[in-house]
């Protein structure tokens, strides 16, 4: 048996021996690698889900027949496509090789539940269109009742009407954005499943689909195809291609079922799961901490050990090799554990995500190769990774060390050490600086935020000490003898105890990071509104992004005519390229839209607009290098050309947006008119209780969008922060429980190597209350020091974010540190270290006196 193989049997050998010492190392790598499988694993099966349903649903379907170009308004991933002209389908039909095409007519179509609340349009969309009669060629199955026949009369997929508690028989409203009432007579599935996911469908007869979706009868989306016997769906690609007119294009109805699988896999897979992943490595990073603290205590522990093995032959190399064969052993152990957890936590999330409201697709777990392996290796090299420094610092042991008692870590921190992480803090510093405030580099921002972290790290067992002197002074006062003792055994190793609250700062300033952000988000919604909206009250849908109908642009109008109101404008949203870049609209009246909203200096007359002139805002107006009287190009989606002249330019865009044209020059392009936002100001002398009343009565006749103070408005226009912070919190509790592990693991270590210590304060007189409140300080000593160091670091990186996302946006950030959050953040940190320290020192109460005296 060779020299190696006999450390490694030795390594192994200690490791069953002392597995408890193990223990934080050994859940702090199955939870990191858990969460990881987790979501790989999920995301896996949504993926392969989805590709399933979208392939079941447009399995009838072997061509689509659609507009070739789309226009795309910056920031959006899905362009608009001009609509085609209905009339092709009799041309369609007499291609060779078609069996049937059909017209599909898609919109926006909101229904409201049976207790008066619109259903979905949280996020995912809600859409209507014309119930297609040719069950190959329709993505719904109808799977109760029969198709509409009548006016009035709808096909809902079945999950928007479990959501909205809806059946067959029942009339309900239909937000169009115009109310419509409808009757609801058949249900219908989408590929096998009750929806696809949360978004919303009803169906419709064709002739009311052109009615309410549709600005004018004769257009659809798109036209579908069917293939007659012995035809491929390329070669009925290819026969329609040359009989369609120029900017109409034919693909494959593979090809857009994979369009439709990349939307939503593209885009919201790939965000959700980047999500996940990202709190995945900072769970890992908050683990390589612990696990490097565990390993320098344990070899530090086990100094006389390894000089032993170095006196009796050793070599540097094998003892080494002894360290990392325990490292590795444990990262096998727990890294296997991890995969099962995964697997166990993205079953749950299957089970979970219907009671939550997003239908998980059905059928089995995907699991894949990369979803276990990845997980696997990161998991070992993770560990075994924390654990090298150790290891090489074990092999350095020098024979002579097995003359001494065993080795308890006093180290401090070095001059070189403080030289170094200065020298990077002021790099950190300076790279920030320049970023954010000199040359608006978000590169440069965020090489500076790195280096911040690092500089922490490398400072910190420089400033635990004072940290530890300053946190703990109170104790002298409020606890007696055992917080003296708490805070000195907490300065013993300012190396050990920077370690140890590394981890618990790691997720302390994350958190602190995004409540600082999520602030700032905030105050600049609340910034923007109080800076540009004039008026009194707002009317708006109960829905943030992708979801919802709109407002009627009826709406303004008529809430214009009450008595007790002196102005009300709409806000609608159109695309078109300027100049041939995709730019979005406002489409509103500019008169109206000056005496609600603050544009700041106007140069021209918005006035003068008519159907021919535009408004630019003073930044657009530079980079398209437009001024009064120039002349600019609106190709719209209907794929109509039309030369605007500039006739007036402002200041600030926010909410006005950066272009601005009137509703007539507007309306021979529209596709299916919204409006976003209404803004009502009340003549003078009427209250806000009797203003608000009339602008509700007029409301309820349009589906009862909800009316709101500016204040409320301005508050909900940020309510989407409040749950995101929350999936935050509840993503980085488990990066607070890897560092709470590291608390408690490297508190049971320290305890280890102070066992005759602790059996010589009971023996002269420490009572069992003493030495317990002794081991619970210490830890929430370690715990402020990582908390007070985390809200720092986080606050440093919220201010980075903010600036930098200033200079990125069109937008003026505001930055904004919530004292009441943050006091939180501290006083749930600070509490943690206390919890963590409860079994340690539970332990240390129980320790025989006499057995304790006895250990050397």
């Amino acid at each position: 048996m060779s020299a190696t193989s006999a450390a490694v049997r030795i390594s192994l050998s200690s490791l069953r021996a002392h597995k408890r010492r193990f223990a934080g190392t050994f859940f702090a790598v199955l939870l990191g690698v858990a969460f990881l499988t987790g979501t790989l694993v999920m995301g896996d099966t949504l993926r392969a889900s989805f590709d399933t349903m979208f392939g079941n649903a447009a399995s009838g379907t072997d061509a689509v027949v659609r507009s070739a170009d789309t226009i795309t308004a910056p920031g959006e991933r899905q362009g608009v496509r001009r609509p085609v002209d209905t009339s092709l389908v009799a041309k369609v039909e007499k291609t060779h090789g078609v069996a049937a095409a059909v017209a599909n007519i898609q919109g926006a179509g909101q229904l409201v539940g049976s207790d008066g609340e619109p259903i979905g349009g949280q996020g995912p969309p809600t859409l209507a269109g014309n119930w297609i009669d040719d069950p190959k060629l329709n993505s719904y199955q109808l799977a109760e009742g029969r198709a509409p026949s009548k006016p009035g009369e709808v096909v809902v997929n079945r999950g928007a009407a479990k959501a909205g508690d809806l059946k067959i028989g029942d009339t309900t409203t239909l937000r169009t954005p115009d109310p419509v009432q409808v009757k609801i007579v058949g249900l219908a599935t989408f590929g096998g499943a009750d929806g696809m996911g949360q978004v919303t469908f009803t169906g419709m007869t064709q002739a009311d689909a052109e009615k309410y979706l549709t600005p004018k009868p004769g257009e659809a989306a798109s036209i579908l195809v069917r293939a007659g016997p012995g035809t491929s769906q390329q070669k009925l690609v290819d026969a329609l291609t040359p009989v369609l007119p120029d900017g109409v294009e034919a693909i494959t109805g593979q090809e857009s079922a994979q369009e439709n699988t990349d939307m939503v896999s593209g885009q919201f897979l790939t965000l959700f799961t980047t999500f996940l992943l990202v709190f995945s490595g900072i769970a890992l990073l908050v683990a390589t901490f612990s696990i490097h603290n565990t390993f320098a205590i344990v070899v530090a522990q086990r100094t006389r050990e390894n000089a032993l093995l170095r006196a009796l032959g050793a070599a540097r190399r094998q003892v080494t090799v002894s360290t990392l064969a325990e490292a590795t052993a444990v990262a096998v152990v727990a890294s296997a554990a991890g995969l099962a957890g995964g697997i166990g936590i993205a079953a749950g999330l299957q089970a979970l995500f219907p009671a939550l409201g997003f239908p998980f697709p059905d059928g089995s777990l995907v699991i894949s190769g990369l979803s276990m392996l990845l997980p696997l290796a990161v998991g070992i090299v993770v560990c075994l990774g924390s654990a090298v420094l150790p290891a090489v610092r074990a092999g350095r042991t020098a024979p002579l060390a097995a003359l001494r008692e065993t080795a308890v870590d006093h180290s401090g921190a070095s001059h070189g050490r403080a030289i170094a992480g200065t020298g990077i803090a002021l790099a950190a510093v300076a790279l920030t600086l320049i970023g954010v405030l000199a040359s608006q580099s978000l590169w440069l921002a965020g090489s500076g935020a790195v280096l911040a972290l690092a500089a922490f790290v490398v400072l910190g067992p420089v400033a635990s000490s004072a940290a530890v002197r300053i946190l703990g002074g109170p104790l002298d006062r409020l606890r007696g003898v055992p917080g003296r003792l708490a805070r000195r055994n907490a300065l013993r190793s300012p190396k050990r105890t920077a370690a140890t609250a590394s981890a618990l700062m790691i997720g302390v300033a994350v958190v602190s990071l995004f409540t600082v952000f999520g602030a700032s988000l905030k105050a600049t919604m609340d910034q923007t509104v109080s800076r540009s909206f004039a008026g009194d009250v707002a009317v708006s849908m109960p829905s943030f992004g992708a979801g919802g109908s709109g407002l009627s642009p009826k709406l303004a109008p008529a809430i214009a005519k009450e008595p007790q109101v002196a102005t009300a404008v709409g806000l609608g949203r159109g695309v078109a390229e300027v100049d041939g870049q995709g730019r979005a609209l406002t489409v509103t009246d500019p008169v109206a839209l000056g005496k609600l909203f603050d544009l700041g200096t106007v140069h021209g007359s918005l006035a003068g607009l008519g159907t021919d002139g535009i408004a630019v805002t003073e930044k657009e107006a530079d980079k398209q290098h437009l001024g009064l009287g120039d002349t600019a190009e609106l190709t719209f989606t209907d794929g109509k050309k039309q030369t605007f002249t500039v006739r007036a330019v402002y200041g600030q865009s926010e909410l006005a947006g950066d272009y601005v044209i009137t509703r007539q020059a507007w309306a021979p392009h529209r596709a299916q008119d919204s409006d976003t936002l209404v803004a009502v100001s009340f003549k003078d002398g009427v209250s806000k209780a009797e203003g608000t009343a009339a602008v509700k009565k007029v409301a309820a006749e349009y589906g009862s969008p909800e009316v709101q103070t500016r204040d409320e408005y301005a508050q909900s226009s940020a309510g989407g922060i409040d749950m995101m912070l929350t999936l935050v919190y509840a993503l980085l509790a488990l990066a607070v429980l890897i560092a709470l592990l590291g608390i408690a693991n490297t508190l049971t270590l320290a305890l280890h190597e102070r066992t005759r210590e602790l059996g010589l304060l009971r023996a002269v007189g420490q009572t069992r209350a003493q030495l317990r409140a002794m081991v619970r300080w210490e830890s929430v000593l370690v715990a402020a020091f990582g908390t007070v160091g985390g809200l720092a670091l986080g606050g440093f990186l919220g201010w980075v974010l903010v600036e930098s996302s200033d200079g990125a946006s069109d937008s003026t950030f505001a930055f904004a540190v919530p004292p009441l959050q943050l006091a939180i953040v501290a006083l749930v940190g600070i509490g943690a270290g206390a919890l963590a320290g409860l079994r340690p020192a539970r332990r240390a109460a129980r320790l025989d006196v006499l057995r304790a005296i006895a250990t050397e």
